[in-house]
Formats: C-alpha cells, sequence, structure tokens
C-alpha cells in the first residue's frame, strides 16, 4: 500500500520539469475536450510571469506534501507530522460520505480548521501560497490557502484532478478572492472559506473570473464579464478572510 501510494503520489502533477516544458510553450486558448470549464468561459494558458511561476512552485511543494500525506495515510501511528494527521482526519471524514456530501463535508471541515490571516500578519509578506501542510501547520491562512488545501482533501478523498481546480476571481470593489471548485454531475461547485454552503458557478454575482489553475497549469480567463446580473443564494454569515490585494495578482499574471 505504501509502495502504491508514494507512486500515486509522485504522480499527483506529473513529473514537474514535463509540468514546465508543457506550460512554457507557446499560449493557446484552452478548450475543455468533453465538457465546460467553471463559468463556461474561454480561458488562455499563461506561458510566463511570476503568477505562472507561483504556481508551477505551488505544485513541487504540493508533491512534496502528498508523498508525506501518502506515507501517513498508510500508517498512522508511525506519523511525526501532526498537520498530516489533522488533514488526514478530515480527508477520512470526507471518505465516508458521497456526492455532494463528501464535497460538503471537507469545506465545512477545513473552514473551521483554519483561522483566517493576512499574508502580512503571518508572514510578513503580501502574497504568500503555502501548501497545505503548510497551512495546516500554522493552523492559518487567506483565501487562496483555504483553496490550495481543499484542492489536496478533495484529492485525497478520491476526487479524480480533471475534476479540481483553483479559481482567481475580483469582485465590484476589485478585490481579489480564491475558492476551489469542483465538477460534479457536469457542474461546478465552488467551495469558500466565506461560506459552508457550495455555490454552483451559475449563481456566482458581483465577481469576475480572472485565472483557474489545475495540475496542467494557470490560464487567464478571456474578456471574462462580471456576473453581476445572476441570481444567486445571499452571502452566508460564515467565515471572511483577507482577500489578496488585487494589484498584487494582476501585476504578478504580466511580471
Amino acid at each position: 500500500m505504501l509502495a502504491c501510494g508514494l507512486i500515486w503520489s509522485l504522480a499527483w502533477f506529473g513529473s514537474v520539469s514535463g509540468l514546465k516544458a508543457e506550460t512554457l510553450a507557446a499560449a493557446a486558448p484552452y478548450v475543455p475536450a468533453t465538457s465546460a470549464e467553471p463559468f463556461g468561459l474561454v480561458a488562455t494558458s499563461l506561458a510566463a510571469g511570476s503568477l505562472h511561476e507561483k504556481w508551477l512552485g505551488l505544485q513541487r511543494r504540493l508533491d512534496d506534501d502528498m508523498v508525506q500525506l501518502a506515507l501517513c495515510d498508510g500508517d498512522r501511528e508511525g506519523c511525526v507530522s501532526p498537520a498530516a494527521l489533522k488533514l488526514l482526519a478530515i480527508v477520512d471524514a470526507g471518505r465516508q460520505r458521497d456526492g455532494r456530501a463528501k464535497l460538503g463535508e471537507i469545506n465545512r471541515a477545513i473552514n473551521l480548521a483554519i483561522r483566517s490571516v493576512s499574508d502580512e500578519a503571518q508572514y510578513g509578506e503580501t502574497d504568500v501560497w503555502a501548501s497545505p501542510l503548510a497551512t495546516f501547520m500554522r493552523g492559518g491562512g487567506d483565501c487562496e490557502d483555504y483553496a490550495i488545501a481543499k484542492f489536496a482533501a478533495l484529492r485525497l478523498a478520491g476526487i479524480a484532478l480533471d475534476d479540481l481546480r483553483v479559481l482567481i476571481m475580483r469582485d465590484i470593489r476589485g478585490e481579489d478572492h480564491a475558492v476551489a471548485a469542483v465538477r460534479m454531475d457536469g457542474r461546478w461547485l465552488t467551495l469558500d472559506n466565506r461560506r459552508m454552503a457550495m455555490i454552483e458557478d451559475a449563481d456566482i454575482r458581483n465577481y469576475r473570473p480572472t485565472f483557474v489553475m489545475d495540475r496542467d497549469g494557470i490560464r487567464r480567463y478571456t474578456a471574462a464579464p462580471l456576473l453581476a446580473g445572476m441570481a444567486g443564494p445571499a452571502a452566508e454569515p460564515a467565515l471572511p478572510a483577507p482577500a489578496t490585494p488585487a494589484a498584487t495578482i494582476a501585476a504578478a499574471a504580466v511580471d
């Protein structure tokens, strides 16, 4: 079990060198083979830039985390990482459920497990993308840290990588916000640290999708509209997290 788990973990995003070569290729519109991406919008691969490099760096750290999580998953008593055991306890609860209940369990548990804290307060920097184990070790993070942790937990709980995304959206105030997204039964659900309920992409309002990330890299939504006129549920009084400054992500995309 450990050998199989280790091999699977190292294949989490494929080899880093192969991934980099692929994503550094000439940018081309991303066209999904079988179904629409979140929001049903065209996205174009980012071939370079600070945001592209940041995502590649995160993928490497995710690979490292997945090796440790696989080892701990196979030998809980021998696991020396309290952060891994805490994350695996959430994954275990998700594994006991099916369908949307699985997603809801993990969304709720991670929202409650991580306290909302800005990168400036935690790291003294403006935009840090922490790996899941780093986030659970510190016990705090901002919106992208919640989204990244959910991305990893959902994969461990059995969700296919093809059905997982991290999204960055900009609200009407010009602030960026990150969420995890999962495709289930042909529909994309967003898992947001600001609410316990999962919202379909078609029901999101007052946001403009800007970037989408998955195992294949990062892509920019092209001429995405403001999702302001779409009916959707009112926001819940849930766990607000500091939004990453809009200027930081916008600048990183073109640096």
